[in-house]
């Protein structure tokens, strides 16, 4: 017999708008919640309350989400409750998960002995259909590309045929009529042989459609199992997914939905919030509760969140929610304007470490970006500074060409008989031709490389001092088994993109990048629906922060050029005309005031003082003569550069420097400070 949950439990804590969503009657139910409203907390409460009123049995609730973190979170959370353990099976699982558990029981029943196996990556087989096709299959972005391509067209219930009428506007990798081919071709490879079939994650959902739309009998034993449905994230669903969800439904109405249109960051995937602004309209008896108690952030971020998604427009936009900081007061968001990109590093890296000094762990602070790419910078600034870090998302360190090269060759290694010298040095050794070398080579490339290998150097040499005596094969291994796991365990600070922190909250947020071109992405705006998604993605970020918020923006692509960038005009009207009455922390460049920024971190001038820098590099010159050091030993380009845009005037302004460690500022600190003090004068 289930065991229900507690009614007192249910109820208690819940504000006036999630107690009209908890206790509303069983049928149509739309929450519109804003980030960090407690929508989880509202929907599991919900179903709690269906199960205990005794208008729902635990085992006919399915609750849909979008990732595999926010199901288990739900499970957790139903656990809690009583209704997600033994004898009580609400099934809370990913559209993915759900669509796989029920194809593999109806597959036999609907279609017979045919067998299908389930894709890990569509890759080889796009990349088969594209040489066929003539397409030049080395190119593995073209692929990627194609890929995406066709999952955003099997998404939107497209086929090949149909393609081509639906191309237009679409930032294409190649002709309409070529992916057209290419997505023909990769169909029918799928077929594979007689009686065996492949499927990719679209297939899944499209299938189990299918087979419910097609098929009563199978149609009314899914009903008469599953009579109640919960859709978080319901702004995400793509068309293939609310046609799976109509065949759950099969005209029952006994459906709770969850979202928030101006977080709909996902439209390149065939995602639309069209099915959550339409669903009154859908179930026009429908309960309509809006959540708008920010439990999640101070009133000072909730207030630039507001400001940012108030100048929204579009039909999205009618349905924003006018969030309420429920927190106690914090600091104010602090928005800094960097005359280039490397001033920029090195301004969010001194914020990292005076956050850390402060008492914020590691894994409560986050560095937000637009594209991937933007995140090596700042791996190679934290790298410098001795501060740990994992990157979230798609490209991560060990996903790279390089590294996954260099990751291989080991491994091959590994399986011979052991090198004749300690492991640390047999990594080195294995790695030289991919790069390493004992200081950083002259040009950029080479100097990528070099630094990607000399990481993973440092990886093993971390392996080796965790364990007693490792064999190089142990170290090989431990290795590989961080890069299967993607490199993000630990509790460093957070790299990720925009996107990938959707669903995450921090402590402390720095959004980077906060210029023309960036956020707005150039190819990403050229429609005003592109633009306002563009809007929404800065609204995410913004809303991932509990308490403390930087935003960035560089004026040049590097030092010395012309400021030819603008800051987002997702910031006008946030930002006075006058930095020194606002929020603005000028540090630099075009209009700027100077002085010092937030927290006593000095603010560099607009590029490194030339006197000083030069007169920096020939002291390391002679020190590193003078002591047997290799020069980037003694003190990185990186950091002179730093110690010459900041001007550092005593060693609390060396620790704020990336790179220069307690170790390094006792070593060169006072040496440091008197060469600066020398030729600063000269600028």
């Amino acid at each position: 017999m289930t065991a229900r949950p507690s009614s007192a439990g249910i109820t208690d804590g819940l504000d006036p708008q999630q107690l009209e969503a908890v206790l509303a009657p069983r049928g149509p139910v739309c929450v519109l919640a804003g980030a960090g409203t407690g929508k989880t907390r509202t929907i599991t409460r919900r179903i709690a309350a269906l199960v205990d009123s005794g208008q729902v049995n635990p085992s006919q609730v399915l609750a849909v989400t979008f990732t595999a973190r926010a199901a288990a979170e739900m499970r957790q959370r139903l656990a809690a409750l009583g209704i997600a353990g033994p004898g009580s099976r609400v099934s809370a699982l990913t559209f993915h998960a759900a669509a796989l558990r029920q194809l593999r029981y109806f597959w036999p029943l609907a279609v017979g002995q045919t067998r299908w196996e389930l894709m890990s990556s569509k890759f080889p087989m796009v990349a088969r259909a594209a040489r066929d096709a003539g397409l030049d299959t080395a190119d593995r972005e073209l692929i990627r590309d194609l890929a995406a391509e066709i999952e955003w067209a099997k998404s939107c219930m497209i086929g090949p045929d149909g393609y081509v009428q639906h191309a237009p506007g679409r930032d294409l990798p190649t002709r309409a009529e070529t992916v057209a081919q290419v997505f023909a071709a990769y169909e029918e490879a799928k077929l594979g042989s007689p009686g065996e079939r492949f499927f990719d994650f679209e297939d899944l959902i499209i299938y189990t459609a299918e087979i419910l739309g097609g098929d009563p009998a199978i149609a009314e034993e899914f009903r008469s199992r599953y009579r109640c449905f919960v859709v978080d994230e319901y702004q995400d669903v793509t068309p293939i997914q609310q046609h799976l969800l109509q065949a759950w439904l099969g005209g029952r109405d006994d459906l709770t939905v969850v979202g928030d249109a101006n977080q709909t960051i996902y439209s390149f995937t065939g995602a639309t919030p069209d099915y959550l602004l339409g669903f009154t309209r859908t179930y026009p008896d429908a309960a309509l509760v809006r959540l708008e108690r920010d439990y999640r952030s101070t009133p000072q971020v909730v207030a630039l969140a507001n400001g940012v998604i108030g100048q929204a427009k579009g039909r999205v936009a009618g349905s924003r929610l006018e969030l309420v900081g429920m927190r106690a007061d914090g600091p104010e968001p602090v928005l800094a304007e960097l005359p280039d990109e490397n001033a920029e590093v090195v301004t969010v890296v001194a914020e990292v470490k005076r956050l850390l000094r402060a008492g914020v762990p590691a894994g409560e602070i986050a560095v937000l970006y637009r594209i991937n790419v933007q995140s090596e910078a700042y791996e190679e600034a934290l790298a410098a500074a001795g501060v740990d870090y994992r990157v979230r998302g798609d490209k991560g360190f060990f996903e790279r060409p390089q590294v996954a090269a260099a990751l291989r060759r080991l491994a091959g290694l590994a399986r011979q008989d052991p090198p004749p010298m300690e492991p640390g040095e047999a990594v080195r050794a294995a790695l030289r031709p991919f790069g390493y070398a004992d200081a950083a080579p002259p040009g950029a490339q080479a100097r990528a490389n070099w630094q990607q290998m000399a990481k993973l150097a440092e990886l093993a040499d971390e392996v080796i001092a965790e364990r007693s005596t490792p064999t190089f094969a142990e170290v090989v291994g431990a290795l590989t088994d961080r890069a299967r796991t993607g490199g993000d365990a630990g509790s460093g600070v957070t790299l990720a993109t925009l996107h990938a922190a959707k669903g995450l909250e921090w402590d402390a947020v720095l959004l980077t990048g906060l210029h023309e071109g960036s956020v707005p992405l150039g190819r990403a705006s050229s429609t005003p629906d592109e633009l306002e998604e563009e809007r929404r993605l800065l609204y995410v970020g913004v809303t991932r922060a509990r308490e403390h918020l930087h935003l960035s923006w560089s004026l040049a692509r590097s030092e010395g050029r012309p400021a030819t960038r603008r800051r987002s005009r997702f910031l006008d009207g946030l930002v006075a005309a006058d930095p020194r009455g606002s929020r603005l922390r000028s540090t630099g460049g075009t209009g700027s005031t100077g002085g010092t920024g937030e927290g006593g971190v000095p603010a560099p001038p607009s590029g490194p003082d030339k006197a000083v820098y030069e007169a920096l590099k020939d002291w390391r010159t002679g020190y590193a003569d003078d002591n047997d050091l290799h020069e980037v030993n003694v003190c990185s380009s990186n950091a002179l550069k730093q110690l010459a845009r900041v001007l550092p005037a005593g060693t609390d302004d060396l620790r704020r420097i990336s790179g220069m460690t307690p170790e390094r500022i006792e070593m060169i600190g006072p040496a440091v400070l008197e060469v600066i003090a020398a030729h600063r004068s000269r600028a």
